[in-house]
């Protein structure tokens, strides 16, 4: 008897399949019958590393140029509140390919940052970092994977810095593969030779940013005639920050002509380092003008092909711009802090989608949203269903695009590291503009109403200790839930060291950056001698 009902199991398995296999067959019939081609939209994401919030000229900027970018943001839609999945680069960029919040993916920190004893025998902070996974795990059911299962040719360019030769992108769903691997700034920077092994050099002196948009265009070119997911993901304008002569100058005769050259208040001192106030560094802005150039690259080749009006497209950043620490390039003011910090500067990023036939061109939507909502929204945009195995925190933003609404909610981050920008080990809960950071080193929280007080200069828990103390509840069950690692003591922790270091900063360290970035602006500046390869012949 089971043998047989084993076997009309199977014949019945059988028979779905040929009705699927029919009715699939009889819908291409009915499509090629009335002349219409059955694919699904193209995808193209465009993500920026280390680029800040206000860093394009779209958002508010006046000495950095972006013709290109701003180009896309005024034919989608534009979230004027949209965030990245924590304050650095790889579990933000893990957030993105999986649509789960970094402590769900295990990647809590940029991949290659000391933990544990580890950090404990080199640095002196009051906690020791936990440990975090080293690469994306390979049971992740990425966004690239289930678009290549529905017949997408898949294909990503630039920096990975989600593991290594085990976890490359080939090993996440992506057929093709540009430029990224385990490291996560350019091994030689930005000029030709790459030392990429990845990567092809190009002739020396080639720009990266460049190179990258174009092979992103050759694949866009090559595969017009089939849904694509592209995903251009820039080294830019992640240190070293590197630009050719020619930028360098153009931007350094802007500062001139803005009155930016004379500034003796370029940095102030902030809770552990020292945050840039200003945006007025020529060899940035040059970056910065090169990566729109590649996106321009990018745009034209769709607009060449005919695949505009079929092709989404999206743009953001993995964290806030560099305000402090690394190169100290970039200010996100009116935002406070920057890149691995926990202030609106390292988590608020530009955020566009320019989906045909859904997004209204120049429209702007003020609903917080965060890198973890591009996986379903992507998918629902492409006609696909998010798959039951991958238990996603992200909501999908189609309903938005489309002027509607979303259900409340508030949006959680967790990063129990210190950030190499003097960012604090610590949480954060969002929930109707009010946002409470709680501190793992004392555990005090502090809570900013982050319309009113966009720089985060109030801290308002003290008269309003009832709602504070709701925030604090929820953000301590979601932390809970996601099975959050938290730091723990450092046995090594000398509190008149730390002091001791943070008095260097004020001065010494001031006084150095400062004197680094007037350089900058000096009208006889040179780097070296060919301009960081850019020259190769000189």
């Amino acid at each position: 008897m089971f043998r047989n009902s084993s076997l009309l199991g199977r014949i019945a398995h059988c028979c779905t399949f040929v009705a699927i296999y029919c009715l699939t067959l009889a819908a291409l019939n009915q499509s090629r019958l009335f002349g219409q081609q059955v694919r699904g939209p193209n995808i193209v994401f465009i993500l920026a590393d280390d680029l800040g919030w206000k860093d394009l000229s779209n958002e508010g900027s006046t000495f950095y140029e972006s013709p290109n970018i701003d180009r896309l943001a005024d034919s989608g839609a534009k979230f004027t509140r949209g965030y990245a999945a924590c304050q650095v680069c790889s579990p933000s960029r893990a957030s993105i390919l999986t649509g789960k919040y970094p402590p769900k993916h295990g990647i809590t920190t940029w991949i290659g940052d000391a933990s544990g004893t580890k950090w404990t025998t080199a640095r002196k902070t009051m906690l020791a970092p936990p440990e975090y996974d080293q690469q994306l795990r390979a049971d992740e059911t990425t966004l690239a994977e289930v678009l290549k299962a529905n017949g997408y040719r898949t294909f990503f360019a630039g920096k990975w810095h989600l593991g290594g030769e085990a976890s490359a992108p080939t090993d996440h769903g992506f057929e093709f593969n540009r430029g990224g691997f385990a490291a996560g700034s350019p091994p030689n920077g930005y000029f030709a030779p790459y030392k990429n092994p990845a990567l092809p050099d190009g002739p020396d002196g080639e720009s990266l940013p460049l190179r990258l948009g174009r092979e992103t265009a050759d694949f866009i070119a090559e595969h017009r005639d089939e849904s694509f997911f592209a995903f251009l993901s820039f080294y830019s304008v992640h240190s070293p920050i590197q630009t050719t002569k020619s930028l360098w100058k153009k931007y350094r005769d802007k500062a001139d002509a803005l009155g930016l050259i004379e500034n003796d208040a370029r940095f102030l001192f902030d809770r552990r380092l020292n945050v840039r106030q200003s945006q007025d560094c020529p060899i940035y802005a040059g970056m910065i003008e090169s990566m729109d150039a590649a996106v321009g690259l990018v745009l034209n080749q769709l607009d060449a092909s005919g695949l505009a009006d079929n092709t989404i497209v999206c743009f953001t950043s993995d964290n806030g711009g560099v305000a402090s620490g690394d190169a100290s390039s970039t200010s996100n003011l009116p935002l406070r802090g920057g890149k691995g910090r926990q202030w609106e500067g390292g988590i608020r990023e530009p955020f566009y989608v320019r989906a045909p036939g859904v997004s209204t061109a120049g429209s702007t939507i003020d609903v917080p949203v965060s890198g973890i909502d591009w996986y379903p929204t992507l998918l629902e945009l492409a006609g696909l269903q998010t798959p039951a195995q991958q238990a996603i925190d992200g909501v999908s933003l189609k309903p938005l695009l489309q002027g509607g609404k979303l259900a409340d909610r508030p949006l959680f981050w967790h990063y129990p590291h210190y950030g190499n920008q003097g960012g604090d080990p610590s949480s954060i809960i969002l929930q109707n503009n009010w946002k409470l950071i709680h501190y793992h080193e004392d555990g005090h929280d502090e809570l900013y109403h982050v319309i009113d007080d966009i720089g985060e200069q109030d801290d308002v828990l003290q008269s309003n200790v009832d709602l504070a103390s709701d925030l604090r509840r929820q953000l301590d069950v979601w932390l809970k839930s996601v099975h959050a690692n938290f730091p723990t003591r450092n046995p090594n922790f000398d509190a008149d060291e730390q002091e001791a270091s943070f008095a260097t900063a004020k001065t010494q360290g001031l006084k150095r950056l400062s004197e680094q970035h007037a350089k900058y602006l000096d009208k006889d500046f040179s780097p070296n001698k060919n301009w960081w390869g850019s020259q190769p012949n000189d």
